[in-house]
């Protein structure tokens, strides 16, 4: 059983799980030994102050049901957790202490007909809107199938099959949730045990949605996803989290289930999205008001919400994409993603995070109470903890069993599809044992050195993502050197130890410019480098970030002293834009620039935020003088 989070039995590209990749150390790989010595730590130390955790031991009646603390969704950030913890059980072979403990009081609260909610015991289902009943176990058996394919059967594992064995026999005639998720974790427990029900369930969640199943509220049944039918959706809508989560059960039971047209639903929702809902940096949301989407082209920067539940969700709806499609234009935006806005959810110390990541802001804010809840997910500042913290135990999870995310294999050999420093080993069609291991200080150098150090004999196929925005990239491997666009580079031979392909890729800064029906962003540009989006911060210019405009008649150059630790930073040429305030900020013309550039210093945006608060903006207007090329 192969240690990961998807496991389809069918798609065009096997995963290969956390057990036969390992990433080393370097950019992801220093960010799973964050996630080990401090975020998982620091998620545990909060829901035990917090409460959450307790609300078990009440549950099991150890305890005045009265004080129970949280939102009705705790119950899931604990669950999260026990995955998180599972999945870096599995990298490490060490479980966390903690585990034992979670799983004892999890158990000891699960009542003998499988019921689980430390909320709602004694009123079942009474609010399936917003109950979040079947939310909370989607996570718990996620939370067990992690523990299965680590570990072997144990009480996690039974608790989450008891769960799901209750939800089938209680919902096998009518109901959803509010909140989608269940659906997935269903169809992935079908894949550990091979029951079929779990599938059928997951199959009936999936269709029931936009009959309408649900009762109708203030934003409407499109926050529940239930306006409309999976099938007949022309994008994704409403609540994100909860639509990328919909969509990701859907694609796991039309892959499971041979539908076909429901996966090209899906397909089709996720390009029209893609072209017209997704921020720069892979982030999705505009709308603050029921976490949603807004309509085509509505990508406020300054409102963006693109909270880092629904990144984390983009990309595991990317990479069930990938494996059904063997596509790489889903990588490429899985890779925008984990780089821009999950990297940034942390801090440098893993003992805060972003919730929204906008992409600008406009006031430095204030620092949120390092001793209580931040009750603003929109805060300016990464905090220690939410009231409604799901993206702290989501990062956690998600890193732990990020190298899961990284590489596949298919009948002719193994693909990589995110650039990090790693090693593969697995086995091929017909028992051949490979090895590989990647070397790069990618995303800070484009350049990737893939060795083979295990190879069987024959010939067999290495493929490798080359990014979207690599132009002319160059890969060089058994005395060739070859230029070559985006896509996937796959070569086919006789692969002995020693061998290499070598990728190198244009790491340059380049402007990039938006479609020009997104109103909020006409007349801006934006600055990247490699799959990195790069932004302003106040903290560095000696001017207020809104007087200045940017000329792109030079390329910005790399500093050669970066402020954030190994990070390359940028050196743009600016325009102050309007010196003398007004009275009435409208008229017939703006202030001209002054005479001479002045330099405006730009850093990675996942890096923003780590140096105190400052107004801070990714997209910049464009104040070229005329006449400059």
């Amino acid at each position: 059983m192969a240690e990961v989070p998807v496991q389809p039995a069918r798609g065009v590209l096997r995963p290969l799980g956390i057990d036969e990749v390992r990433i080393a150390p370097g950019f992801w790989g220093d960010r799973q030994e964050l996630n080990a010595s401090a975020i998982i730590g620091h998620c545990h130390a909060w829901m035990t102050r917090s409460g959450w955790i307790r609300n078990f031991e009440l549950a099991a009646g150890h305890g005045p049901p009265g004080e129970r603390r949280g939102r009705e969704f705790s119950d899931s950030e604990v669950y999260k957790l026990a995955e998180a913890m599972s999945w870096e059980a599995g990298r490490t072979g060490q479980a966390p202490p903690q585990l034992g403990e979670l799983t004892r009081l999890i158990s000891a609260a699960q009542e003998p007909d499988g019921y689980l909610n430390t909320k709602f015991g004694h009123s079942r289902y009474s609010d399936l809107e917003e109950g979040h009943e079947l939310y909370c176990y989607g996570h718990l058996i996620q939370a067990a199938v992690a523990r299965l394919r680590t570990h072997g059967e144990d009480d996690l594992t039974r608790v989450g099959r008891r769960a799901a064995d209750h939800v089938c026999r209680q919902f096998d005639r009518a109901g959803v949730c509010g909140h989608p998720e269940v659906e997935m974790a269903l169809v992935e427990l079908f894949r550990a045990t091979g029951d079929d029900r779990y599938l059928e369930q997951a199959r009936l969640f999936v269709e029931r949605r936009g009959a309408p199943a649900l009762a109708d509220i203030e934003l409407g049944r499109t926050y529940f996803q239930d306006d409309i039918p999976v099938r007949r959706a022309r994008t994704f809508r409403g609540h994100v989290v909860r639509a990328l989560y919909l969509a990701c059960g859907a694609v796991d039971v039309a892959v499971e289930t041979g539908d076909d047209e429901l996966l090209q639903a899906v397909i089709a929702q996720w390009e029209h999205t893609v072209a017209t809902r997704t921020h720069l940096t892979g982030g999705m949301g505009s709308r603050h008001t029921g976490e949603a989407f807004g309509d085509d082209f509505e990508l406020p920067p300054d409102r963006a919400y693109a909270e880092t539940c629904a990144s984390i969700a983009s990309v595991m709806l990317a990479w069930r994409l990938l494996l059904a499609t063997g596509e790489p234009r889903y990588a490429d935006l899985a890779e925008r993603t984990l780089y821009n806005v999950v990297a940034g959810c942390p801090s440098l110390d893993g003992h805060a995070f972003f919730y929204a990541n906008p992409l600008q802001q406009r006031v430095p804010g204030t620092p949120p109470s390092s001793d209580t809840p931040s009750p603003r997910p929109e805060t300016s500042l990464r905090a220690p903890w939410f009231s409604v913290s799901c993206c702290p135990t989501n990062l956690a999870r998600t890193l732990a069993g990020l190298a899961a995310y990284v590489a596949t294999a298919d009948d002719h050999g193994v693909q990589l599809h995110q650039l990090t420093a790693c090693t593969v080993r697995t086995v091929l069609s017909g028992g051949k044992r490979i090895g590989l291991r990647v070397e790069t200080d990618y995303p800070w150098s484009g350049s990737v050195t893939v060795r083979v150090e295990e190879a069987p004999g024959g010939p067999w196929r290495i493929g490798v993502r080359i990014p979207q925005w690599a132009e002319s990239a160059r890969v060089s491997y058994d005395g060739t050197r070859d230029t070559v666009r985006s896509g996937v580079v796959s070569v086919e031979r006789s692969w002995r130890p020693g061998d290499e392909i070598r990728l190198d890729l244009p790491m340059r800064a380049r402007w990039t410019r938006p479609d020009p029906r997104i109103d909020a962003l006409r007349g801006s540009v934006a600055v990247e480098r490699g799959p990195l989006v790069y932004c302003a911060e106040a903290v560095d210019e000696d001017v207020p970030l809104n007087s200045l405009g940017v000329d792109t008649s030079t390329v910005p150059a790399e500093q050669g002293c970066p402020p954030l630790g190994d990070a390359v930073t940028l050196t743009a040429n600016a325009h102050v834009t309007c010196p003398d305030p007004r009275q009435w900020p409208y008229g017939p013309d703006t202030a001209p620039p002054e005479d001479g550039p002045v330099p405006l210093t730009l850093v990675p945006y996942h890096l923003r935020g780590n140096r105190g608060p400052a107004p801070m903006r990714v997209w910049l207007p464009d104040h070229t003088p005329p006449g400059s090329s």
